[in-house]
């Protein structure tokens, strides 16, 4: 575990070393040695480490490079691998004996426990995690277990003050225009600093001070709301919630990708929870032009009726997931990948001219915010708790046009109650 300042030179490092880890396994008479580079997105690793790692492979004997694979083969049956935490299923199926995860904080904590780690296991393989702190995250969990003597791992830390890597003229000018909080976070490798441009950042750590992230069981006497962002080639990730009185008790959530609808309606109908309303995000009225349906469609055939959440601007859905999430309360360990998706949501950074941009930015905690997001504006505009009734009674004919109009929300929404 390296926890290290801006400008120390992690990647070229991690490329260096894990060309050299693999050269050293095929040296030691080891089969068809692999090595990974991950980086959190694809085009960060095409971008940023692909001519470093060519630059230190094309000495070796037999160097080939596949473009499109961003691979690059030598020394007869060795292989090295660059790939983007966005897309997990291109690792599955593949071994490795040594993977470096390069800004480790930005990435789904999934890639390492449920793609890499099993990747490794077989060859005894090492992992190798470097970046800089983003807040007391996944990235902190594992460098605090390695730093306080977890078995096999080691934890280093490099901050600009002592490494000396950084001029010290530029770092003055650094800390001239940067928070004291931003200056901490990226050259002296604070785990205490808010995550920089993180939309819930603050009110998330207002919420671990308080005790509302804890252990918050699911009240039978409640119904359950749920909120989907549904991804067609990426993740699709589903919260689940209770409303009572002023509290909203986030009991569950899940997370998954290259699944089918099917699949989601499955993990729905195995908790033993009692729906109210399922909130879905407004394309999904779209008809697909592959099956002449649209996934509303789809969902209705498979038993699941919901309300389409209209389409708002992201501001006005991102302000009113700050106005509730004072009320919310979240079990620690359903919801840890959600609360950390949450923690880490942020305005997109533009690198060259050093300013925020007015959009999110797309990464792993996307789905998770934007499914947050739906439950939030559908509970601003005046989604009401129910008791679960003691026996199902309703007259109600889903397919008969309502002559009611809830202004806003009747008329924005369509809806169907399970």
């Amino acid at each position: 575990m390296i926890a290290c300042h801006r400008r120390f030179g992690k990647t070229v490092w991690s490329i260096n070393d894990a060309v050299k880890e693999v050269v050293e396994r095929k040296i030691r008479g080891l089969q068809r040695p692999r090595g990974i580079y991950v980086a959190p997105l694809y085009r960060q690793a095409k971008q940023i480490a692909w001519d470093y790692a060519k630059f230190y492979c094309e000495k070796l004997p037999d160097y080939k490079v596949n473009e499109s694979e961003l691979r690059i083969d030598f020394l007869g049956d060795c292989r090295f691998y660059l790939i983007g935490a966005d897309n997990p299923d291109s690792v599955r199926g593949i071994y490795a004996d040594i993977a470096v995860m390069d800004e480790y904080a930005q990435m789904n904590p999934k890639m390492w426990t449920e793609v890499l780690r099993p990747a490794l296991s077989d060859r005894l393989g090492k992992a190798r995690f470097i970046g800089t702190p983003k807040g007391k995250n996944a990235f902190f969990e594992l460098f605090d277990a390695a730093d306080t003597g977890k078995d096999n791992w080691s934890a280093h830390m490099f901050k600009a003050s002592e490494t000396g890597y950084v001029d010290e003229g530029e770092l003055l000018s650094a800390q001239s225009e940067m928070t004291e909080e931003e200056y901490a976070q990226e050259y002296e490798c604070s785990w205490e600093a808010a995550i920089r441009g993180a939309y819930y950042g603050r009110l998330m750590e207002s919420a671990t001070l308080a005790g509302r992230i804890t252990s918050v069981p699911y009240e039978p006497t409640l119904e359950v709301h749920t909120a989907w962002d549904l991804g067609i080639d990426d993740s699709t990730a589903i919260w689940f919630a209770q409303v009572a009185d002023r509290e909203i008790r986030l009991i569950d959530f899940y997370e998954n990708s290259g699944a089918g609808l099917d699949h989601y309606v499955k993990i729905l109908k195995e908790r033993d929870y009692i729906y109210a309303d399922h909130y879905l995000p407004h394309d999904i009225k779209v008809k697909e032009l592959s099956s002449g349906r649209s996934r509303l469609e789809m969902l209705r055939g498979l038993g699941i009726r919901g309300r389409v959440v209209p389409k708002i601007p992201i501001d006005d859905g991102i302000n009113a997931v700050r106005a509730i999430l004072p009320r919310c309360w979240f079990d620690k360990d359903k919801c840890n990948k959600g609360i950390e998706a949450l923690r880490q949501y942020r305005t997109q950074f533009n690198d060259k001219t050093q300013t925020f941009m007015q959009r999110p930015h797309h990464d792993w905690t996307s789905h998770a915010s934007d499914a947050f997001r739906y439950l939030a504006t559908s509970i601003r505009d005046g989604v009401e708790h129910r008791r679960r009734p003691s026996m199902a009674v309703s007259d109600y004919d889903m397919f008969t046009t309502s002559t009611h109009n809830h202004e806003a929300v009747a008329s924005d929404l369509d809806y169907w109650p399970w």
